[in-house]
């Protein structure tokens, strides 16, 4: 399953900095468990694919995990040895832009105590600090 848009309205993007804390995405809303990024990001769209499988790997059957962010932004490069100038090189890979405090994935439908595996699997293949949340109680 390969994560990246359909369709773009610009196949290459600049970089840009990730500045400053997530203001949405950082509660837990569609799971009972989450996994929460202490530092800001680049996360790709493998990396995010093998937070999932480790995941199913390790979730029973009842158990229902959520991807919270999907990979928009593309990164391009240019060919190694190639001369300088030419213009900006092809996209090779897309990636999600991560600030601390973005949940990542969410879990429902387990004990604590499997989530709290699950998520450690994940926070394996993660290349961030990552922390283990729960769903805060609405009155």
């Amino acid at each position: 399953m390969r994560l990246m848009p359909k369709r773009v309205k610009f196949r290459k993007s600049q970089r840009g900095k990730i500045k400053g804390n997530a203001t949405r995405c950082n509660t837990v809303a569609f799971g009972e468990f989450g996994l929460q990024s202490l530092e800001p990001a680049w996360i790709t769209a493998q990396q995010l694919e093998a937070g999932r499988v480790a995941a199913s790997h390790n979730l029973p059957k009842e158990g229902k995990l959520t991807i919270r962010v999907f990979p928009h932004k593309s990164v391009s490069s240019k060919p190694i040895e190639t001369r300088m100038g030419k213009g900006k090189g092809e996209p090779e890979f897309w990636v999600a832009v991560v600030k601390p405090g973005t949940v990542l994935y969410e879990v429902s439908g387990v004990s604590e105590e499997i989530a709290i595996q699950t998520f450690n699997r994940i926070a394996h293949k993660m290349p961030v600090t990552v922390r283990f949340v729960r769903r805060r109680k609405t009155v």
